[in-house]
């Protein structure tokens, strides 16, 4: 199966240095049927697509927790078995975490299928994202439009042995 795992650029760091994303519990993403409900979709690449912008959302929300943090959203693509990502039934109607599952342990790096990073000319747009997510929760509109000015950034692909020069 097919997850995404929201990162920072640090955390990719810390990811590169172990060799392992972790600790678990690992909050991720991936097409599960509350996301193919709500997609209504039979579109595998759709849908993954959906996961993963799911998981650059997440990544938004790091960044906004720690004002230290590259305003560069990051998601790490990995492949774990079957059973190993699990959604959470209680949350299963609720929007705000389609996609959602939980991975129990850590995940060698080296299932990871690809990362997916902000390229540079999106630092201006995710900063800007991160410090109006608050208003935006709370429902400002305004808010809401720098948050999906960030989402206007396509993530770019990277491939595991590219990582290195992502975190130079």
């Amino acid at each position: 199966m097919r997850v995404y795992v929201p990162l920072t650029l640090s955390g990719l760091a810390a990811a590169q240095k172990a060799g392992e994303v972790g600790p678990g519990p690992l909050t991720a993403y991936a097409v599960t049927p509350g996301l193919r409900e709500w997609y209504v979709s039979d579109d595998i690449e759709e849908l993954e697509y959906a996961a993963l912008n799911r998981a650059a959302s997440a990544s938004l929300r790091l960044i906004a927790g720690r004002p230290e943090e590259i305003r560069r959203r990051v998601v790490v693509a990995l492949d774990v078995p079957d059973g190993a990502a699990v959604a959470d039934p209680d949350h299963v109607l609720d929007a705000s975490s389609l996609g959602e599952v939980r991975i129990a342990d850590v995940v060698a790096l080296s299932k990871a299928a690809a990362v997916h990073v902000d390229a540079d000319d999106a630092e201006k747009d995710v900063a800007a994202a991160a410090a109006a997510l608050g208003a935006a929760d709370l429902g400002d509109d305004d808010a809401q439009f720098t948050v999906d000015g960030a989402e206007d950034h396509e993530l770019l692909w990277f491939g595991i042995q590219e990582i290195p020069g992502l975190i130079a």
